[in-house]
């Protein structure tokens, strides 16, 4: 019920009172009323008087006794003569209860019939709470079914007056099915009468700034129905709002409705103590810490002086959750009675730290046509060099990359979501393309969106040493051979980002553009650039289809691609490219049919993505292909067509995607298939 009964009065027209009765004095004894005779006449009542002492000091006579002649006695029963056993003999088991039911005789069988609640639209709700339909239509006896029935009367009226209606009536009636003895129909038939609405709205709080703050927030209007949900939605709006706009400490009370049931009417009065106005101030940690004061001003987004706003301290309980250095973390508001300037009073924040286990391991896997089988274990230790300094080994086990990298990595380095990372890692690649063992050393500054604060501009810069002994098709030889290559280079890349979501968007828009100045050692230095320009587009239809889409392009410029390293050439094809042919097989080939890669290539993607519940069905086109011209061609283009599976979780969707070529060569097979985790793009 939405209103407790001492909160609610009704206002109707007074009662009026009968004036006090005053009791009759009592006759003196002996003195008839008027013209009747005396029981007992004045001179006979003075005699039967005890003479009386005038001696106040004198003893008061003695009185006698009240005695009363002795009860007759019985001897007492033999067991009552007996001394009372111990406690511990007694059996202090408690008694079962055991109802045995008859097998032969049946439940009794009924129906449910509601009346008087489709109007309201409450029948879908009552339903869901009824006892009689809980029953499943079956009772041990009518008694049952009747029980049932008054529970129901009870719930038909609770719901009434969450519309407002607060003169309706239930009542349940039990009748008889003709023809059918074994059955009875159970009825609750409602009448809701009149629906109440809101007369004069009153709030009770101290003024704000800007002035009339709650009374705004409060999205009730004299004349509405008095419906439960809408008055506590408007409450909790009121104090879902206040901590928002500077007002961390804002209450709302218990509201009172005064009831008028001539007029129809309820004059509701809400009171709220909004408390100081109030900004930030600073932080302090108490606990078993993972880091502190410092470091959580780095994973803040205000400064001290600004105007208090929960989100942002809700934002802040992400960030420190999302560092995985914690069992527990909590952060709340203290008051400090320190005034600013500006009038707002400073509030400090507690972090209360509870630091969990830094250390973890990790397994993942997958599998696609053209790379195999890649499984991927990972040893991290998340804060060895504090404040989250981790430590990160990895291994990869596959059918066709095998490799391990130590790497070492400050996340929040000095700004929230700027991570700088140093690798080290040697790695054997066996594919179609190439055949190479590379050891690589590379450090990485970014600037990256998260889960929790997804931002529309990203950057990343860095270094990389390689050395790679690779096999290559020498066309002037006819035949493969192995070479080494040292290869230095500064990647860079920026993304402007507009879409919804990072693993699962469904509107808006992403640009991406990548550029590494690089030089090949091989002999001679011969610079040169890698550029690569990414665009992906994503537009709903309805409430269950996304249609996306995506183009990319990409050219080495500077040298010719026999001198390039065969890893670090342009290739089409794959799970993340050209669905439908094998992993980096779309391109130039040598004699043997097998890819050797090119300086540009260009790809485009279309997909229909359709969702029902936790799952999806996502019907795809792609195309591209790989060149060997400084800048990609509008011609031989490859596409392959597929349809894939989502199971969307609450980390994103796992992917199932099945293409085939639409336009094969010589080689490429009919039925690829990729395995992973989000969408292709």
């Amino acid at each position: 019920m939405l209103f407790s009964t001492g909160l609610i009065a009704v206002a109707a027209g007074g009662v009026q009172q009968a004036p006090p009765t005053i009791p009759a004095p009592t006759p003196k004894v002996g003195t008839p009323p008027s013209g009747e005779p005396a029981i007992v006449p004045d001179d006979a009542f003075d005699k039967a008087l005890p003479p009386l002492s005038n001696d106040i000091n004198a003893p008061l006579e003695p009185i006698a006794p009240l005695t009363s002649p002795p009860a007759p006695t019985e001897a007492a029963p033999p067991e009552l003569m007996q001394p009372l056993p111990a406690l511990r003999a007694f059996d202090s088991t408690p008694l079962v209860d055991v109802t045995v039911k008859d097998a032969k005789v049946p439940d009794l069988r009924y129906d449910t019939v509601v009346r008087g609640l489709d109007t309201l639209g409450l029948t879908g709700k009552f339903n869901s709470l009824s006892a009689l339909k809980g029953g499943g239509g079956k009772a041990a006896n009518a008694t049952v079914v009747s029980a049932r029935g008054h529970e129901d009367e009870d719930l038909a009226l609770r719901l009434m007056k969450s519309l407002g209606y607060y003169d309706g009536s239930a009542i349940s009636t039990i009748e008889q099915i003709p023809g059918d003895t074994a059955r009875v129909r159970a009825i609750v038939s409602a009448t809701p009468g009149k629906q109440y609405t809101l007369g004069t709205i009153t709030v009770q709080a101290a003024p704000t700034l800007p002035a009339g703050m709650v009374e705004s927030l409060l999205p009730l209007r004299s004349g509405d129905a008095i419906e439960a949900e809408r008055v506590q939605g408007a409450e909790a709006n009121v104090a879902l709002v206040l901590p928002q706009r500077g007002y961390p400490f804002a209450k709302v009370g218990q509201r009172d409705i005064l009831l008028d049931d001539v007029a129809g009417t309820g004059d509701y009065t809400l009171p709220v103590d909004v408390g100081p106005r109030s900004s930030f101030g600073t932080f302090t940690t108490e606990g078993r810490l993972a880091f502190g004061a410092a470091h959580v001003g780095v994973l803040t987004r205000f400064k001290p002086g600004e105007l208090y706003d929960n989100r942002k301290v809700d934002d802040l309980r992400a960030a420190l959750v999302a560092t995985g250095l914690f069992s527990t973390v909590s952060v709340e508001p203290v008051r400090t009675g320190n005034l600013n300037p500006d009038g707002t009073e400073q509030v400090n924040l507690l972090i209360e730290q509870e630091r969990g286990p830094p250390r973890s391991l990790a397994v993942s896997g997958g599998y696609s046509t053209g790379q195999g089988i890649r499984l991927e274990g990972s040893f991290t230790h998340r804060n060895l060099f504090p404040p989250e300094g981790a430590l990160i080994l990895t291994a990869v086990a596959g059918t066709q990359e095998q490799g391990a990298t130590a790497t070492f990595r400050r996340s929040n380095a000095g700004r929230r979501d700027r991570t700088v990372t140093i690798t080290a890692g040697a790695d054997h690649s066996n594919y179609d393309a190439f055949d190479a063992f590379t050891t690589t050393l590379s450090g990485r500054i970014s600037y990256d969106s998260t889960p929790i604060w997804q931002k529309k501009f990203t950057y990343a810069y860095g270094f990389e040493l390689t050395g790679t002994n690779e096999s290559v098709y020498d066309f002037g030889r006819g035949a493969r051979r192995r070479a080494t290559y040292f290869i230095a280079a500064l990647p860079g890349q920026v993304e402007f980002d507009r879409s919804d979501s990072l693993l699962n968007p469904t509107k808006g828009y992403r640009l991406k553009f990548s550029l590494s100045p690089e030089t090949s050692v091989r002999g001679a230095v011969r610079p040169y650039a890698r550029t690569l320009v990414e665009a992906s587009g994503y537009y709903p239809i309805g409430d269950s289809i996304v249609l996306a889409g995506r183009v990319r392009a990409g050219s080495i410029a500077g040298t010719d691609r026999d001198d390039l390293a065969p890893s670090r050439r342009y290739y089409g094809g794959g799970g993340g490219s050209v669905r439908g042919y094998g992993y980096q097989r779309l391109g130039p080939l040598d004699p043997n049919g097998d890819p050797v890669g090119g300086r540009s290539i260009n790809e485009f993607a279309l997909e229909a993505r359709y969702r029902f519940g936790n799952f999806g069905i996502v019907p795809f086109l792609d195309g591209g292909n790989a060149y060997e011209s400084v800048l990609p061609k509008a011609t031989d283009l490859r596409f392959g067509a597929g349809i894939g599976g989502r199971f969307y979780t609450n980390f994103g969707p796992l992917r199932v995607d099945v293409a085939t070529p639409l336009n094969p060569r010589k080689g490429d097979g009919k039925i690829a298939l990729y395995i992973s985790i989000g969408q292709a793009f």
